[in-house]
């Protein structure tokens, strides 16, 4: 039975920069993820937007950890290597009435201590973005873009670098406190920890249940995205917001440029029953394509590419209006539980802040001794495509497998599919190789590179063709031969 001084429940964006707050430490700490990789829940499936902290009520835990996270990213950036477009966004109004109410949005983000907002008229807009069509606008200049599963990959392969044992495929089936440790019961093994931190996203209440009645519920909430192709980049070059519904607590469906060059609509917002039903529907298809339009009159219908859908984890209701605070706190009946709830948007510009809390609320029982070896590595890859001849030239001098390409939507060489596969976290899946590297996110979708990435996964890396994964260990690539091998 392995010993640690801290357990964490999930690597989506909250845990890994939690793992990567602990590993300056000496401190022993695992991290347990049901998925293959990290970041393969609703950490991966949101906006990618660097939120400012307009939206959340004045003295909420959600503006606190918004404004803070937000003044973290671009240090972080710096060191850590993730993309970051500081690009800021429009909150647009339609008519008067919703001017009022982006007014209103500029009072609180000023008392949440966002600066410079400033309300622009519709020929102000159009200087910037010709393709709008909007009354007024609130200018929000610290709002920008990052890549969600860059941002978490980095925070964990970091923490890995440094010593956290990430155990992925690892499911949590049973708790108990025994004496001052938490046993933990995984379909891996029996482990022990000191303290156990509930970073498992839509299914904390579980991990809560384990050890305590749960005094709150879990409402799942879909949202659902549209992908343009890369074509289209050229629609805008801010993010375009609508004055958020009354209902739901979300922020309504808005178009958003994305770090690799293509464009968002959504997310839409349904409270589902089953927080693992994934599904994009042609009926909300059509929804987005309609607001969209509303908002680009210009937009072109034929652009989408790929659609995705994402799962909210709210504390309330639709019938409580949906919106809920965050709730970081340990738990007053099991001590050492440290829980996490509700963590949803702006949950990836906040992670980084929550987690200097977390360290905090730790460091009241443990020990905390900075690790005098302490490594950061910056994960930042530059793509073939972007660099000049002569580095081309030099890396195929060195290397062979950077002068192959093996997907041509995004010019990914072979040498990259390779560090993909390298990763730290010994995660080896076709989306691991993806969310990587990019191979597979272009036009096609991956229907020319997967066949060559699936050799490099067989003839390179040796991963049995049987064994070969697409996230999950229950999504197998193959199931079978269509016909028998001749004996030789």
């Amino acid at each position: 039975m392995k010993n640690f001084h801290v357990a964490i429940v999930g690597a989506g964006v909250i845990g890994s920069s939690i793992a990567w707050e602990l590993s300056k430490n000496d401190l022993d700490v695992v991290v347990f993820e049901k998925g293959s990789d990290v970041c393969s829940g609703t950490s991966k499936a949101n906006s990618g937007v660097v939120h400012s902290g307009i939206n959340s009520p004045v003295s909420s835990l959600k503006a606190r950890f918004c404004v803070e996270g937000n003044k973290m990213i671009k240090p972080l950036s710096d060191s850590l290597g993730f993309s970051l477009k500081m690009i800021g966004k429009f909150v647009i109004a339609k008519n008067e009435y919703e001017a009022k109410i982006i007014n209103n949005i500029k009072k609180i983000g000023q008392e949440n201590g966002v600066p410079d907002l400033e309300i622009v008229d519709e020929n102000e807009i159009k200087t910037k973005e010709p393709n709008i069509s909007c009354y007024q606008a609130l200018w929000v200049p610290t709002a920008g873009i990052i890549s969600p599963y860059e941002f978490t990959i980095a925070f964990a392969e970091n923490a890995a670098i440094n010593n956290v044992n990430f155990l992925l495929n690892t499911n949590v089936k049973d708790l108990k406190k025994k004496d001052n440790n938490f046993e933990i019961k995984t379909n891996r093994g029996v482990f022990q920890s000191n303290i156990l931190v509930n970073a498992a996203g839509l299914n904390c209440r579980e991990i809560v249940s384990y050890l305590e009645e749960p005094d709150f519920n879990i409402y799942p909430c879909r949202g659902e995205y549209l992908v343009l192709d890369k074509e289209y980049s050229d629609l805008l070059t801010s993010m375009i917001y609508p004055v958020p519904p009354k209902e739901l607590g979300v922020l309504g469906v808005h178009i958003t440029p994305t770090i690799e060059g293509n464009i968002l609509l959504g997310p839409s917002a349904e409270y589902i029953n089953d927080s693992e039903d994934k599904r994009s529907t042609k009926k909300m298809m059509k929804t987005l394509l309609k607001e969209a339009n509303e908002i680009i009159p210009i937009f072109p219908k034929k652009a989408v590419i790929s659609a995705y859908s994402g799962i909210r984890c709210k504390l309330a209701s639709p019938n409580e209006g949906g919106w809920a605070d965050y709730r970081i706190e340990e738990s007053k009946k099991t001590p050492g539980l440290i829980n996490l709830l509700g963590i949803e948007s702006p949950g990836l510009t906040a992670a980084p802040a929550i987690a200097k809390e977390v360290l905090r609320m730790i460091s009241k029982s443990l020990k905390m001794r900075p690790k005098l070896n302490f490594e950061t590595r910056n994960i930042r890859n530059i793509n073939i495509s972007e660099m000049s001849s002569k580095k081309k030239s030099d890396l195929i001098k060195k290397e062979n497998r950077w002068g192959r390409i093996v997907c041509r939507c995004e010019n990914i060489t072979e040498a990259e599919i390779h560090k993909a596969l390298n990763n730290p976290l010994k995660a080896q899946t076709l989306s691991a190789v993806k969310y990587r590297c990019r191979a597979g996110m272009g036009r096609c979708q991956g229907g020319f590179c997967t066949q060559h990435i699936v050799r490099i996964m067989e003839e390179d890396f040796n991963i049995n063709i049987n064994e070969m994964n697409l996230k999950s260990a229950n999504s197998k690539l193959f199931y079978g031969r269509t016909r028998e091998k001749k004996n030789d």
